[in-house]
């Protein structure tokens, strides 16, 4: 698919729509200067042929001026029609209804040029006559009366001159033109390709480089070339990267050192917090004993301290994600047998409902699992309704953990945060209890199992009946590698 983007792309992309618009406007302006000069030439060529053909066949009737008399037999008009030829046209003439040369049939003119003749004045029609393209001139001869005065003699003079040169120049200037067109359009391609070249290429480095920021090498700059805008837009490239490298790097080195703040903080409250442990076990001995607020005073305090106890512990424990220090220590568990211990040891084994395959044996991190599945069947009984139910199923490579419970679910704006860290979902639960962090580190640990670079799942959503539904997804197989702490 990646493949068939990319060449869709490269198809429709600037360097085409340069190429197309180079190509277009080398062709049209061709085509207009060509057809241009080809019809100009055409009609000059035609022009001096019939110029010089109507020239030659009034020199030749000038020379048999005047006509005193008109022809009386065929044979007249056959030495008239030799008079006036010439080695370049055939002369044909036509004397009421008898035409030179005994042709009887075809008419060897047109009407329309028989028409314009008889009026008395020299006309000229370009036809084609098998084949072949043709000028004919006509005009009609005046007899000379007594009296000086002229008049039209009805004697109608023909001349045929072959335009088979003149095409032939014609047919010339159209193939020039055609050549002319076709050398046009490859010049306007390469000079496309060219210009394409010269503005791609910065585009491409650009893009590249925009590419290369995105996943986040942000030492990443162009190299500026020439002073025009592609330069500019370079330049404003360099600035933006490197003002973004400076951000981010202030950011990382303040992220870097609230969580060193917290992984420390989080370590030194753990030998107060012991104490504090050890002395609320005493209470806790003592609070039934103890007078009205004084016992629940104490009963608050232990169950505070117990609280704290455990947010610290789940401090740490982020804290070595984020640190990426946090590491697997793999072993062949029963998986099945895992979680109904995990059940039993919390009390909740008669709370919750399990279908577990038997025999599900899988190399993964027993302590993480145990964690896994108690946040989830813990989130199920505080937030959800009972019964909570926990499904186990397996193929070749991995095998699968379903949590559901019976409440009334997640909201659709709450699934895309439920992993997020210190998130509490008030909107979708009545009860909101905790830190915040179980979905996290329950999320966190199930991505630390993984093999041939795939990574194990935690995904949340909900049952078609209603209830929320977390399935867990881990490799049967895991790897010691840790994961390298993604971001989400």
């Amino acid at each position: 698919m990646t493949r068939w983007r990319g060449a869709g792309t490269r198809a429709s992309g600037l360097r085409l729509r340069l190429v197309l618009a180079f190509a277009l406007l080398g062709v049209t302006t061709t085509a207009v200067v060509a057809s241009g000069s080809y019809v100009q030439a055409r009609t000059v060529i035609l022009q001096q042929a019939q110029d010089a053909a109507v020239a030659s066949l009034t020199d030749r009737i000038t020379k048999v001026y005047p006509i005193t008399s008109l022809p009386s037999d065929p044979q007249e008009l056959d030495v008239l029609a030799q008079r006036l030829s010439d080695r370049n046209e055939t002369t044909l003439i036509h004397y009421r209804g008898v035409w030179s040369s005994g042709i009887q049939a075809p008419d060897p003119v047109t009407p329309e040029l028989r028409e314009a003749v008889a009026g008395g004045r020299i006309a000229w029609q370009r036809v084609i006559r098998d084949g072949v393209p043709v000028l004919l001139i006509g005009t009609q001869l005046r007899i000379e009366r007594a009296d000086g005065s002229s008049v039209p003699s009805g004697l109608e003079v023909y001349s045929t001159r072959s335009l088979v040169s003149e095409q032939q120049s014609i047919d010339r200037l159209a193939t020039f033109a055609w050549l002319t067109g076709g050398l046009s359009l490859i010049l306007a391609v390469l000079l496309a390709l060219l210009a394409a070249r010269g503005v791609l290429r910065p585009v491409r480095e650009l893009g590249q480089a925009a590419r290369r920021l995105g996943e986040g090498d942000l030492s990443t700059r162009l190299i500026v070339r020439g002073v025009d805008e592609l330069a500019d837009v370079a330049r404003t490239f360099n600035d933006t990267a490197g003002r973004l490298e400076r951000q981010v790097g202030e950011l990382r080195r303040m992220e870097a050192d609230a969580r060193r703040f917290v992984a420390d903080v989080s370590h030194e409250l753990r030998t107060p917090l012991a104490a504090m442990t050890a002395v609320t076990d005493v209470l806790d001995e003592e609070a039934d004993r103890l007078p009205g607020d004084a016992g629940r005073a104490a009963r608050l305090v232990s169950q505070e301290t117990h609280s704290l106890t455990q947010l610290v512990n789940d401090l740490i424990e982020v804290s070595r994600f984020d640190s990426g220090t946090a590491r697997l220590a793999l072993d062949d568990v029963d998986v099945a047998a895992a979680v109904t211990a995990t059940l039993r040891v919390r009390g909740w084994a008669e709370r919750v409902r399990t279908e577990l395959a038997p025999g599900v044996v899988a190399r993964l991190d027993p302590r993480r699992l145990d964690v896994i599945v108690a946040n989830l069947v813990g989130n199920g009984l505080r937030h959800g309704a009972e019964p909570v139910s926990v499904r186990l199923g397996a193929d070749a490579d991995w095998i699968t953990i379903e949590v559901s419970d019976h409440g009334p679910g997640l909201d659709p704006q709450v699934l895309p945060h439920v992993f997020d860290r210190f998130y509490k979902a008030d909107t979708a639960r009545t009860r909101s209890e905790g830190s915040g962090l179980g979905l996290a580190i329950a999320w966190e640990n199930a991505r630390l199992h993984r093999r041939d670079g795939q990574t194990g799942s935690l995904v949340a959503g909900n049952g078609p009946s209603g209830g929320a539904v977390f399935t867990l997804r881990l490799p049967r197989l895991a790897s010691e590698t840790a994961a390298d702490g993604d971001v989400r």
